[in-house]
């Protein structure tokens, strides 16, 4: 298939998507467009339907409710992903993890780089993996680099929960799920979680399950 037919599938694929009013539906693990990896973005969506499939994205993710959701996640094997998150913790939590409030924003090919040596690890969870989290190690910063929805570059560092985040997303578009790199011993039920793990940090999950924290 030429670059064009590529485009034109896509574009109408999205078109597909947005005909149907409300969020859009979340596809699960299991689901292959989660593990293909997604193509760079490149105009294949025109402005308008650029921005519409953005205002999908964004309804979708609040919807769910979530902090970041990735093309992929809808089924649009394109490198666009949106993240926001208004971060209601207690403040003891927000201290333990950086979880900051973030404002809505747009990442369009984005990657990422370590930026430090530091990894810390904390329990995460993702909407196409329904019921469940699990802690993963992660940079504790990353450089992320690549374009907002108007074509505009960034080049900033992340730290804290903003940092997994971005990390969580951008590995959505290279077909890597945050199982991929779990601690597997800390796998929890939503509602195990809630009852036993729900701590600022997952030390105490740590000793009891079994698992090594960085």
């Amino acid at each position: 298939m030429g670059h064009a037919e590529r485009q034109g599938t896509i574009a109408a694929q999205v078109e597909e998507l947005l005909a149907v009013p409300g969020p859009l539906t979340i596809v699960a693990a299991g689901d292959p467009v989660l593990r293909r990896g997604a193509e760079p973005f490149d105009g294949q969506l025109d402005p308008g339907l650029l921005a519409r499939f953005v205002e999908a994205l964004r309804l979708t993710m609040h919807e769910a409710p979530g902090v970041g959701l990735a093309a992929p996640q809808v089924g649009v094997p394109l490198r666009i992903a949106v993240m926001e998150d208004p971060a209601p913790v207690p403040e003891e939590v927000r201290r333990a993890r950086g979880r900051t409030p973030q404002p809505f924003r747009v990442l369009v090919n984005p990657a990422y780089e370590p930026a430090g040596p530091e990894r810390v690890a904390f329990y995460e969870g993702c909407l196409s993996v329904p019921g469940y989290q699990a802690v993963v190690a992660r940079p504790a910063a990353v450089r992320l680099t690549g374009q907002d929805e108007h074509g505009r570059s960034f080049d900033e560092v992340f730290t804290g929960w903003p940092a997994r985040i971005v990390q969580h997303e951008t590995d959505h578009l290279d077909g890597v799920l945050y199982l991929d790199r779990a601690e597997l011993r800390s796998l929890a039920t939503q509602q195990a979680l809630a009852e036993r793990w729900s701590q600022p940090t997952a030390e105490e999950a740590a000793r009891a399950l079994g698992f090594e924290l960085p």
